[in-house]
């Protein structure tokens, strides 16, 4: 099977998803990692251009600790509309390119409006991959992938419907995280975050809800004609 994450920023799937990928990752699965946006305005002291270098570079990193593909559409930082026709196309052919049997993306009420509209795309483009007629590089209309919802950050207004066990994958998941050293490094200067800590205690807290000792949270996007009689999620 093809699992395509579309997240916004370099870290986002990780962070929400990580443990599911790397679960994929060793059942055989082949795993892509898409972020739309790059990062670049996520620092209060490096500068935007060098910040999206760093940012692609350490996405690079945690997706080769899952042992999945890393691929970006580059947007800025607070550029991702849901309505722009180049990046919709674009993300239509990442799907076809990675044959998507599953697209997993951010949940569509989120704590901020760059993962909103991405969600709103993924959303679109597990149609738009189906239209013969709407050409991109990689030809010929895909099937109609089913989409997952990934928990919300700290999972406020969130409610599981689905959970992954990912007790085995918990430490992979925040060695990828760890790669992200921009951010962490600096969200325990600035904001006096330990995020690994923080990222620790969300999915065990979902562990305790699904009898595990720690557990990602998902949610089926419910629209025809994306529900299969099967599971999708490992």
């Amino acid at each position: 099977m093809n699992v395509l994450g579309i997240g916004c920023h370099p870290d986002d799937l990780e962070i929400g998803c990580g443990g599911t990928l790397a679960k994929y990752v060793k059942q055989g699965h082949r795993v892509f990692m898409c972020h739309v946006a790059n990062g670049n305005l996520g620092h209060a002291v490096i500068q935007p251009g060098e910040l999206r270098e760093i940012r692609d570079r350490e996405a690079k990193n945690a997706a080769a600790v899952i042992g999945a593909e890393s691929i970006s559409l580059d947007v800025g930082d607070l550029q991702p509309e849901a309505s722009d026709k180049q990046v919709r196309d674009a993300l239509t052919e990442i799907v076809r390119y990675t044959k998507a049997d599953i697209i997993i993306t951010h949940n569509p009420q989120d704590y901020m409006r760059d993962h909103e509209q991405v969600s709103s795309l993924a959303q679109d483009v597990s149609f738009t991959v189906t239209i013969p007629h709407l050409l991109t590089k990689t030809t010929g209309p895909g099937i109609f992938p089913p989409v997952f919802f990934m928990d919300t950050l700290a999972g406020i207004n969130f409610i599981p419907t689905e959970y992954v066990d990912i007790t085995e994958e918990i430490e992979k998941k925040l060695e990828a995280i760890s790669c992200h050293e921009s951010q962490v490094v600096w969200m325990k200067e600035h904001d006096k975050i330990d995020f690994l800590d923080f990222i620790r205690t969300c999915n065990k807290y979902r562990g305790l809800q699904s009898n595990c000792a720690f557990a990602e949270g998902f949610r089926q996007y419910a629209a025809w004609p994306r529900m299969h009689p099967r599971r999708f999620l490992p």
